[in-house]
């Protein structure tokens, strides 16, 4: 999906917003649609071919999922309206689980 949708659109980004609506599924962008600021952190580059795709989550989630290893996975159903994916009948979600504690002390 990420192919295609750069192939459609150009390089790509995410960003994990935690709002409302929408807003608790990972967005995908054309880079630099989605305007980041001191409000969100870098969680991870993603590798696709030679190019990375910024994953940017809001600050203030981040502080509550920093104990946690995320997946962006992509599944079949009806995606975020403003997300790239959403016309492809598949949908961009997080998952997640706890960071055991070898992962914990890799980070600190």
């Amino acid at each position: 999906m990420l192919h295609t949708l750069r192939e459609q659109h150009g390089p790509l980004m995410f960003h994990q917003s935690g709002g409302c609506c929408d807003g608790s599924s990972p967005m995908c962008y054309p880079l630099g649609d989605f305007i980041t600021g001191d409000s969100d952190v870098l969680l991870a580059e993603l590798p696709l071919d030679a190019e990375k795709i910024p994953v940017w989550m809001s600050r203030h989630q981040f502080e509550y999922w920093k104990h946690t290893h995320l997946t962006i996975d992509v599944v079949p159903g009806r995606g975020a309206g403003f997300s790239l994916e959403a016309p492809h009948g598949v949908r961009f979600l997080i998952r997640s689980r706890l960071l055991t504690d070898v992962e914990l002390s890799a980070l600190n």
